[in-house]
């Protein structure tokens, strides 16, 4: 490889680390700056998807790297291996690749960029493609990722579009392995099996104290229900029962006024006749 070609893969590992907001005022920078053919080279560098950037700082952060390397140990020990063993490596293969998402999902959003579902499904994708193929390992662990991988539609022109700059080779298949390197390949499968069989019992027990939580609180919250239904029930009667005193206070009213002007009519009639009385004495 030339010193532009390296400089141009060394440049844009750098600006495809960067936010995609970011990427092509730095990138225009970067060449300006470079000026020549690297400049030139660097100008030409596409802005990555946000699914391959996420994909870059995963890179970055080394976990990928690692579940490759642990990937191919497991390849390498898979002859050993019954069809059980190799059925609990396939499920603990999927739940690394879930779990490396949810990590590079959570870089992007400490940089300020948080994945929708069908970018997380993307990066979780192309993570995969990485760990079953070498060829696709090689490429995304660059760290040059401008687009997303997925192996359901992969072919070599596919491949090379993805990456920025140079075009890795897979790394060559490992030779036989020998004795002691087979027994220290079947001790990290089955140190990797135990550790996927602790981290599902684990999650197990974790499920079984939060449905032992949910449930109670559910109860709780049922009785509340029920209450707060008793209580509106008691609160419509009271309302009721309220609505009707009121009315029988109004008629006791109505009846009290007619009864006051009854008696004071009586009492002016009564003044009436002891005056026509007293007047019928005097003659």
């Amino acid at each position: 490889m030339s010193d532009d070609a390296a400089r141009l893969d060394e440049a844009a590992a750098e600006l495809l680390a960067l936010p995609p907001a970011r990427f092509t005022a730095a990138r225009n920078e970067r060449a300006a700056a470079a000026g020549g053919a690297l400049g030139r080279g660097i100008a030409k560098l596409r802005k990555p998807t946000v699914a391959a950037w996420a994909v870059n700082l995963l890179v970055d952060d080394g976990q990928l790297g690692e579940a490759v390397e642990l990937s191919r140990a497991l390849h390498e020990a898979q002859d050993d291996l019954d069809a059980a063993e190799l059925a609990r490596l396939g499920r603990q293969r999927r739940q690394l690749v879930a779990a490396l998402a949810r990590r590079a999902a959570d870089l992007a959003s400490e940089a300020g960029t948080p994945l929708s579902a069908a970018v997380t499904d993307a990066v979780e994708k192309t993570v995969n493609a990485a760990v079953v193929d070498a060829t696709v390992a090689a490429v995304v662990l660059t760290g040059r990722l401008v687009a997303a991988i997925d192996l359901a539609d992969l072919d070599a022109s596919a491949l090379g579009a993805a990456v920025a700059g140079s075009v890795p080779a897979a790394a060559p298949a490992p030779a036989p392995p020998d004795d002691l390197a087979a027994r220290r390949a079947r001790k990290a499968a089955e140190r990797a099996v135990r550790e996927a069989e602790r981290a599902q019992a684990d999650a197990e027990r974790e499920k079984a104290a939060v449905d032992k939580r949910l449930a109670t609180a559910r109860e709780r919250a049922d009785r509340l229900r029920e209450r707060v239904d008793g209580l509106r029930a008691d609160l419509r009667r009271a309302e009721a029962e309220a609505t009707e005193a009121e009315a029988t206070v109004a008629e006791h009213e109505k009846t009290l006024h007619d009864a006051a002007a009854a008696a004071r009519d009586a009492a002016r009639a009564l003044e009436r006749a002891e005056a026509a009385r007293d007047a019928g004495a005097d003659a």
